[in-house]
């Protein structure tokens, strides 16, 4: 059964380009035997079998858009380093352009390395992740070459995705030339900040979790409270996702749209769950969708991706097929 969602992600995504600028991570997966306990402490000793490399944050959110079948152009730094070439060779390889990145000498690609153990014919499951980052700032030389870089490949934007994991990339004045980019060429702004995402006002649409919320609004928060969330914000739509409870989307004059979680309700990983989240929401707006039409295919493509393993991605195949047998949407004051 083909619908106007599966056309959407089928047909309509191949034309769009999105811009992605944020922070950019080499997102490495130690997989490893447990061989035996160390005589030194008492420790598994585990014996190396591969170490993988994907992109991670905004990388991730990129190599997603490409996957679904938009073009993706990168915007962000890495470090001249064995890891920012792995990160960049893989990039390359699934289509993402990243002629907007800049290699920095002296300074580490951000990496967060995780550790899978398991005995023989076992599952990994991981032990441990060791994160090695940067606590320089960035240059104002270089941030004005990011800027003329987001520039550049904006022309042809579609969207725009400003990703901020807060490693250091994305600062007032790249935040802000986004926006101006977005309101002169008329095209959406989505923004997703890990921690400060209370600074960055004026955005077309935001895609925090639960947990990002939770820092500005405390725990108990209210769907009132993220009405006023978003309207102190200077958003058009704020999409809140909430783990295996689904998401909640606020949208100026009209009530709140809870989209229930598709799939098992129990994730196999939910490793950069929310670069995909934002990659299906940012191609459905640049497609002409409404924010709730948008909202439900980002849903799908949430729900797809929670069920492999690692920081994954979801093809345009897999969410076609997904969204192929979706009915209308229903607002939660309908269902009362």
């Amino acid at each position: 059964m083909t619908n106007d969602l599966t056309k959407t992600v089928s047909e309509l995504f191949r034309s769009k380009t999105v811009v992605i600028v944020g922070d950019l991570v080499a997102d490495q997966f130690l997989n490893g035997t447990i061989s035996r306990v160390s005589r030194e402490a008492p420790v598994f000793i585990l014996r190396h079998d591969e170490t993988t490399t994907v992109p991670g944050a905004a990388a991730n959110a990129a190599a997603n858009v490409a996957s679904l079948g938009g073009r993706a152009n990168l915007i962000g730094t890495v470090g001249d380093d064995v890891n920012g070439k792995l990160l960049l060779d893989g990039l390359s390889s699934v289509g993402v352009d990243i002629s907007g990145v800049i290699r920095l000498s002296g300074r580490p690609t951000t990496t967060k390395v995780r550790v899978l153990a398991g005995q023989h014919y076992a599952a990994r499951q991981q032990v441990i992740r060791i994160d090695y980052e940067s606590d320089a700032e960035l240059s104002a030389g270089i941030v004005e070459r990011l800027i003329s870089n987001l520039r550049e490949v904006c022309d042809q934007a579609d969207a725009v995705i400003v990703s901020d994991y807060n490693y250091g990339t994305v600062g007032r004045q790249i935040f802000d030339e986004a926006k101006r980019i977005s309101e002169s060429h008329q095209i959406p702004l989505i923004i997703d900040s890990r921690f400060r995402l209370a600074e960055f006002t004026g955005a077309t649409t935001a895609t925090p979790n639960r947990e990002e919320v939770e820092q500005i609004l405390g725990r108990d928060f209210s769907d009132s409270d993220c009405e006023q969330l978003r309207e102190d914000l200077g958003l058009a739509s704020l999409l809140v996702t909430n783990g295996n409870q689904g998401m909640k989307l606020f949208e100026t004059s009209k009530p709140p749209l809870q989209l229930d979680v598709v799939g098992s309700t129990e994730p196999v990983d939910v490793t950069g769950a929310g670069d995909t989240v934002i990659a299906a929401y940012a191609l459905a707006l640049a497609s002409g969708r409404d924010f709730a039409t948008a909202a439900q295919i980002a849903n799908h493509a949430g729900g797809l991706v929670v069920m492999k393993k690692g920081t994954a991605c979801v093809s345009a195949e897999e969410l076609a097929d997904s969204l192929a047998n979706v009915g209308p949407l229903v607002s939660s004051s309908q269902q009362a």
